[in-house]
């Protein structure tokens, strides 16, 4: 079987999910899965009303309100002609989700934020599945969440492989096409669970090792890996193919095209994987295998925004030894703050990391006891892989280099723009 996933953007409207059904027809849908996202902004607006059935349920409906205006919009565009069965499975969706916000007894937001925001995918292939139908597109709607079976890691769930493979060899069958949800799957107790932010992709690969798939296909709005963000490079070049060692360390890095969770599986059974356009879908896109590193050979830009450099020295002029050093991450870790670059000296220790929960006002407070404590805020961290001479000098252009590390293949630099 080949394994499809559509992410948010390729279904975000029904422009977008006619142009699915179009993908599809051109490239051929024989003995094949599709993995599909929430559609567009969906997790974000289903993450408003988490934070509302936490901190202002009076406005919880309003919230709600917003997905459904949304969803129905989407499906009166594509059955102009109302179509009974669509909307009376999304009606039922939302009514689902209501009943839980109105009886939920768990104070736990990560196990909250599991059972409200997987709706969205729901929703989302609920659509598709009737549309492609309506195109001729024979399809099975199938349930993600009886099939990917996980701990309670609520938000960050780790698979049970065993099982997940059990149900998926049982359940799926190669001669239809499925349609199914990313980023969510199910506990022992049947309660929702999802794979981590961006976790479709994932779910892609999970299906395609417990089908032994042929290949797996990204779809998404770019010609395929490109070596730089287009948002931040005015010239990018696009990558034809990359090795699963290649991609797993521009994942390592921040780029953000490919989740990292999701070439571990398919580099265990040698699985490729494609990323290509849905715009236009006959382009050969990029591919992901075993074999050369990177074609073509050039530099690869990765920039992450928004991060914190921390310098450390001891309050007494003391060497930074490894006990100071452990106890640091050991900081770090406890207070969710995640090490991007690390750098140090006799004296002096510098990392560069996301505080991603805002927690960098608390470590302070901890490390001021014992360290004399400096920092830089709002910087950005640029890592070039497969640096040339010229690369560092076209990324300095009017900043100011705050911290710089270089070895073989990589060389990573903090700058305040």
């Amino acid at each position: 079987m080949k394994i499809y996933k559509f992410g948010g953007a390729s279904i975000r409207d029904a422009i977008n999910v006619r142009n699915v059904a179009d993908v599809l027809q051109r490239v051929g849908y024989a003995d094949c899965l599709i993995v599909a996202s929430a559609m567009g902004k969906t997790t974000n607006a289903l993450e408003v009303v988490v934070a509302r059935y936490f901190n202002s349920p009076q406005d919880i409906d309003e919230a709600l309100q917003i997905v459904k205006d949304d969803h129905f919009q989407i499906a009166y565009d594509l059955f102009p002609q109302s179509k009974a069965g669509l909307f009376t499975e999304m009606h039922q969706l939302f009514e689902k989700l209501e009943l839980f916000l109105n009886t939920n007894k768990s104070p736990n937001y990560n196990f909250v934020y599991d059972q409200i925001v997987g709706y969205g995918e729901l929703l989302a292939t609920v659509i598709l599945h009737h549309y492609l139908q309506s195109c001729g597109i024979d399809n099975v709607w199938t349930d993600a969440r009886n099939l990917i079976k996980t701990d309670v890691t609520y938000r960050d769930a780790n698979v049970n492989w065993e099982l997940t493979q059990a149900n998926i060899s049982a359940q799926i069958r190669s001669t239809a096409l499925h349609i199914t949800q990313g980023f969510i799957g199910s506990d022992d107790n049947g309660f929702s669970t999802t794979l981590g932010r961006e976790g479709s992709d994932y779910s892609a690969a999970i299906f395609a090792y417990a089908l032994n798939a042929e290949s797996v296909t990204i779809w998404k709005d770019v010609p395929g890996v490109l070596n730089a963000d287009p948002r931040y490079f005015q010239e990018t070049i696009l990558l034809e193919q990359l090795s699963y060692q290649e991609a797993i360390e521009l994942a390592f890095y921040g780029a953000s095209v490919i989740h990292p969770k999701t070439l571990q599986p398919l580099q265990q059974k040698e699985i490729p994987l494609f990323v290509k356009s849905f715009i236009n879908p006959m382009l050969p896109g990029t591919k992901v295998s075993k074999g050369v590193g990177l074609i073509p050979q050039t530099p690869c830009y990765i920039v992450k925004k928004n991060q914190l450099l921390i310098s450390l020295s001891a309050l007494d002029f003391s060497f930074i030894m490894e006990e100071n050093i452990s106890e640091i991450f050991r900081l770090l870790h406890q207070y969710n703050i995640k090490v991007n670059v690390i750098q140090n000296s006799a004296i002096s220790f510098s990392v560069c990391v996301e505080d991603k929960f805002n927690h960098f006002e608390a470590l302070r407070s901890v490390l001021s006891k014992q360290f004399k404590v400096s920092y830089n805020e709002d910087v950005s961290l640029y890592t070039i892989r497969h640096f040339e001479e010229h690369s560092a000098e076209k990324v300095l252009q009017n900043k100011t280099l705050l911290l710089k590390q270089v070895n073989r293949e990589t060389i990573q630099m903090v700058i305040k723009e």
